[in-house]
C-alpha cells in the first residue's frame, strides 16, 4: 500500500516556475514507477511524465508537450517524488497528480495503482 501526498501548487505567471512535491509513504516505495498526471476542467487525465523502476536501472519519460520545461525526480532516501516545472505557460494549467505503478515505463492512467488527491497549478497570461 502507497500513500501519496502532493503540495507545492499555486498560481503563477506565464514563463515562472513551480516545483511540485509528492510525499510517499510506504516501504516499498524505491519499487515503483512514479508518474505526474494534470487534468484540466472538461478535460481527459493527461500524462505529464514518469520516473521509472526498470531492471536495468530505470530512467524518465516526458509528455511532448512538457519536454525540455519539465524535469521528474525521485528521492528514494526521503520517499519523495518531484515536478520541476520552467516556462509555464498556460495551457499548463490543470490539477496536478501524482501516481505510483509498477515497474516500467507507463503513460496510461490505469496503469497506476495509487493517486494523490492533487494540487492546482494555474498559470495566469
Amino acid at each position: 500500500q502507497v500513500q501519496l501526498v502532493e503540495s507545492g501548487g499555486g498560481l503563477v505567471q506565464a514563463g515562472g516556475s513551480l516545483r511540485l512535491s509528492c510525499a510517499a509513504s510506504g516501504r516499498t516505495f524505491s519499487s515503483y514507477s512514479m508518474g505526474w498526471f494534470r487534468q484540466a476542467p472538461g478535460k481527459e487525465r493527461e500524462f505529464v511524465g514518469t520516473v521509472t523502476v526498470t531492471q536495468s536501472g530505470g530512467g524518465t519519460m516526458y509528455a511532448d508537450s512538457v519536454k525540455g520545461r519539465f524535469t521528474i525526480s525521485r528521492d528514494s532516501a526521503k520517499n519523495m517524488v518531484y515536478l520541476q516545472m520552467n516556462n509555464l505557460k498556460p495551457e499548463d494549467t490543470a490539477v496536478y497528480y501524482c501516481a505510483a505503478g509498477g515497474p516500467g515505463y507507463r503513460s496510461r492512467p490505469n496503469a497506476y495503482d495509487y493517486w494523490g488527491q492533487g494540487t492546482q497549478v494555474t498559470v495566469s497570461s
